[in-house]
C-alpha cells in the first residue's frame, strides 16, 4: 500500500508514521497561542521534527468542538509564513490543515505536500479538484456536523459502520474528481461529532477499516474524550492518549497524529518491537 503526496512516497507496510502538529491559532484546546507567531510556530515544528516526526501538520483555523470558523485571509495570515519556513527550513513533507480552497491553494503553491480536510469535501469538490491538479496528498476525515454544534447530539446506529460506508463514498467522489486512491489516507475523526461511546467504539473497530487498503490515520492527542472519561484535564493526557495510539497501531493504523512527539515515537516503536515477534 502506498501513499503518495506530491514528490513524497509513504510505502506500508513500515513503521507507522507520527505526524507533529502544528497549531498557529489563538484558540485551540490544548496549546492555543503558544505557536501564532511564525517564528514560535517554526521553531516548535523544527523540534517536532528532532524528536522524530516525519510529517509536520499546520493549522491556522482551529476545528475543536465549538470554534467559530476564522476568515480566509486571517487563515492564509497565519499559515503560509509558516508553511514557507518550513519548506526551506526541513526536508519532511508539510501538510496544512484547512477546508478552504484559497487556503490549501496558496499552501501547496508554498510548498505544502498533504492537504488534511476536516470536511472531507461536503461542501463541495473544489478542494478535491485542486489536490488532484497538484497530485498532494489528502487526508479525508469523517466528521458528523460542523465544529460550532458538531457536539450538540452526535446519534449513530452503527458509528463504525456508518464511518466505513463515509470512507467508501469519498473514495469514488474523490476518484471523480480525480484524485488517486493512492492520494488518499483516512482519518475515522475522533471526537468530531461523537460521544465518549462513539469513539471508544471507532477505536475498538478500527480493523474494520483494513478492506479500504487505504492507510488509516488516528488523531487521539489530548481530546476532549479523554477527559471526559477519565476526569484528567488537557495537560494530564498524555498517558491515555499513548494508550490509544499503541491500540491503534496493533490494530493496524499507519499514522498518528500527536502533540507529544517524543511520548509517542517511543511507545509507538515499542509496540511494534513486541508486534514484530508476534508474527
Amino acid at each position: 500500500m502506498i501513499f503518495r503526496a506530491r514528490q513524497f512516497e509513504f510505502v506500508f507496510p513500515r513503521p507507522a508514521v507520527v505526524m507533529g502538529i502544528i497549531n498557529v491559532t489563538p484558540d485551540s484546546f490544548s496549546d492555543g497561542g503558544r505557536y501564532l507567531e511564525p517564528a514560535a510556530a517554526v521553531a516548535h515544528a523544527l523540534d517536532l521534527a528532532e524528536q522524530g516526526a516525519e510529517i509536520l501538520d499546520v493549522g491556522g483555523d482551529s476545528s475543536r468542538p465549538g470554534a467559530a470558523p476564522v476568515s480566509e485571509a486571517e487563515e492564509l495570515a497565519r499559515v503560509i509564513p509558516v508553511i514557507k519556513q518550513l519548506t526551506a527550513q526541513t526536508r519532511l513533507p508539510v501538510s496544512v490543515d484547512t477546508t478552504k480552497p484559497a487556503v490549501a491553494r496558496a499552501a501547496l503553491a508554498a510548498g505544502a505536500v498533504i492537504i488534511n480536510d476536516v470536511a472531507a469535501g461536503r461542501r463541495d469538490d473544489a478542494l478535491w479538484r485542486l489536490v488532484a491538479q497538484f497530485h498532494a496528498g489528502y487526508i479525508c476525515m469523517h466528521a458528523q456536523g460542523e465544529p460550532p454544534t458538531m457536539q450538540t447530539a452526535p446519534l449513530y446506529e452503527d458509528v463504525v459502520r456508518e464511518v466505513g460506508a463515509f470512507f467508501w463514498d469519498r473514495l469514488a467522489q474523490t476518484g471523480a474528481a480525480g484524485l488517486a486512491a493512492e492520494q488518499i489516507v483516512f482519518d475515522p475523526g475522533i471526537g468530531f461529532g461523537k460521544t465518549v461511546e462513539h469513539n471508544l467504539q471507532l477505536l475498538a473497530g478500527l480493523p474494520a477499516f483494513a478492506g479500504l487498503n487505504r492507510p488509516l490515520l488516528l488523531g487521539v492527542s489530548r481530546k476532549s474524550f479523554i477527559g471526559r472519561l477519565l476526569g484528567v484535564p488537557v495537560d494530564q493526557r498524555l498517558p491515555a492518549s499513548l494508550a490509544c495510539a499503541t491500540l491503534a497501531v496493533a490494530a493496524g493504523v499507519q499514522i498518528i497524529r500527536t502533540h507529544d512527539v517524543a511520548a509517542t515515537v517511543q511507545a509507538v516503536r515499542m509496540t511494534e518491537a513486541v508486534m514484530a515477534l508476534k508474527e
